[in-house]
C-alpha cells in the first residue's frame, strides 16, 4: 500500500486540469502575443483563467498577475511594493516563522536600506499581536504575514490583524503569503483589506510552476523581471499557457463541495492526532494552549484542516522518514523548499521547541484525496517502527 501524506510539499495534479493542458500543448500551442488565430487562442486560456481566479477571490481579472509559482510571487509582492513605493516609507514587519520565499527578499531588501522587524510568535506559532501593533511607526510601509504555517498549520487571525493594522496607519500594505491557505479557507482579499496575496497551483491539485499574484490596484509594484512587458509590464516574459490554464482548472474545481471537502480533513485530523497521542513519546506542536487530550473539533479547527506537525522523542526525523518510506508512506521532516539546505527549522525555533525534538518532527500533510483507511495504516506503520527504532537508537 502507498500512503501520500505530503501534499503541503506538492499534491497530486487532478485528471481535468491535466487533460487540459495537454489540449494546450499538443493543439492550441500558439504564442499567447500573437496576432493570428493561434495566438488569440493561447490568449483566451490566460483571460479565462484570471477569470476563474477574480471571481473565486471577488476581484478584477486585472488585478491578477501570473507567476511561476509562490516563490516569485513573494519575491514580486514584497520587493516590487517596497521598491515602488520607498518614498512612503522603509520599514517592513514581517515574523521568525514565514516561508523562505518571504523572510530571503526581506533580507535582500534589508541588506538595500530597508528596516526590517522580524516578530516572536507563541509557542503555537501565533502572531503576538500587541507586539506588532507596537512595531508600527510613520515610516512603516509593508506588514508580510503567512495566512497558514507550512510546517506546523498555525493559522493567523489575518482579518483581525488587518483590520486593526489599517485602523493604526490607513496606507499601510499588507501582503498575505496564503499558499498553504487558499483553497482550505474562503479568502476574500479586497473585503479583508489585504493589498496582495500570493498562492500557487501546485498545492491546489494544479501543476509545478504555476501561481499567482493579487494586487489591488490601487498598489503600485515595481517589476523584478524586464522584457517584452507582458502582464501590463509587471511580469514580462511569454506567459506558460498550459501551467496557466491547469492553475485557473485547479481552482475552478477548488471550491466544488468545498465544505465536504474541509470536513472531511478536519475529521481526519482529529482521528491521526488521537491516534498517535496515544504513543509514547509523542508531541503534537502548533495546536491551541486549550487543546485537550480528547482533541475536540472546535479546538482542531482553530488549525489548517490538512498539516499535522509531529515530534517523537528518541528518533531522528530522517531515520523515521525512510523506515516510513519503505513500507510505503511518504511525509516531510519540513518545508520542502528547504530540504536541500539542511538547517534547524527557523518555526520551531520560533514556538522554543527543544533542540532534541526539532531533530525528531515529521510533518504529516493530507488533501481532500487522503483517505481513512489512508491515516490507519499510517498509524499502524508508527506503531510497530517507534519501538523498533527506539531500541535501536538506544544501542
Amino acid at each position: 500500500m502507498e500512503v501520500y501524506l505530503d501534499n503541503s510539499a506538492t499534491t497530486k495534479v487532478s485528471e481535468s486540469v491535466r487533460d487540459c493542458m495537454m489540449k494546450i500543448m499538443y493543439e492550441d500551442y500558439g504564442n499567447p502575443s500573437s496576432m493570428h488565430l493561434m495566438g488569440v487562442r493561447a490568449e483566451n486560456y490566460i483571460k479565462e483563467a484570471a477569470r476563474i481566479i477574480a471571481e473565486t477571490l471577488k476581484v478584477e481579472p486585472k488585478e491578477i498577475i501570473f507567476t511561476s509559482g509562490g516563490t516569485e510571487a513573494n519575491n514580486l509582492a514584497l520587493i516590487g511594493a517596497a521598491m515602488a513605493n520607498k518614498r512612503r516609507g522603509k520599514h517592513i514587519i514581517s515574523t521568525r516563522i514565514e516561508h523562505p520565499s518571504v523572510h530571503q527578499p526581506l533580507v535582500f531588501l534589508e541588506e538595500n536600506g530597508f528596516e526590517i522587524s522580524f516578530l516572536p510568535v507563541d509557542t503555537t506559532g501565533k502572531i503576538i499581536k500587541e507586539e506588532l501593533y507596537k512595531q508600527v511607526t510613520e515610516d512603516t510601509l509593508l506588514v508580510s504575514m503567512m495566512y497558514v504555517n507550512n510546517e506546523i498549520g498555525v493559522v493567523q487571525d489575518v482579518e483581525e490583524i488587518v483590520a486593526e493594522l489599517k485602523e493604526r496607519k490607513k496606507d499601510i500594505l499588507i501582503h498575505v503569503d496564503a499558499v498553504q491557505a487558499f483553497g482550505k479557507y474562503r479568502i476574500y482579499p479586497k473585503r479583508m483589506g489585504i493589498d496582495l496575496l500570493t498562492f500557487s497551483g501546485h498545492k491546489i491539485h494544479g501543476p509545478k510552476g504555476s501561481g499567482a499574484l493579487y494586487v489591488n490596484r490601487n498598489v503600485r509594484i515595481s517589476p523584478i523581471m524586464f522584457g517584452g512587458g507582458h502582464q501590463r509590464g509587471l511580469r514580462s516574459g511569454t506567459e506558460n499557457v498550459p501551467a496557466i490554464a491547469g492553475l485557473g482548472q485547479a481552482v475552478l474545481e477548488l471550491y466544488t463541495n468545498f465544505d465536504d471537502k474541509i470536513s472531511k480533513m478536519y475529521e481526519l485530523k482529529q482521528y491521526f492526532l488521537r491516534e498517535v497521542s496515544s504513543l509514547p513519546g509523542v508531541t503534537i506542536n502548533g495546536l491551541p494552549k486549550e487543546c485537550t487530550d480528547q482533541f475536540e473539533m472546535e479546538q482542531i479547527k482553530k488549525t489548517a484542516p490538512h498539516i499535522m506537525s509531529v515530534s517523537f522523542d528518541g528518533v531522528r526525523s530522517e531515520v523515521l522518514l525512510h523506515a516510513l518510506e519503505d513500507r510505503g508512506v511518504y511525509v516531510s521532516a519540513g518545508s520542502a523548499c528547504s530540504s536541500h539546505h539542511p538547517q534547524p527549522s527557523v518555526t520551531l525555533i520560533a514556538i522554543g521547541l527543544p533542540k532534541n525534538l526539532m531533530d525528531s518532527t515529521l510533518r504529516f500533510s493530507m488533501s481532500d484525496l487522503t483517505t481513512l483507511e489512508d491515516i490507519q495504516y499510517t498509524i499502524a506503520q508508527l506503531k510497530e517502527l517507534l519501538p523498533m527504532l527506539r531500541r535501536y537508537t538506544r544501542k
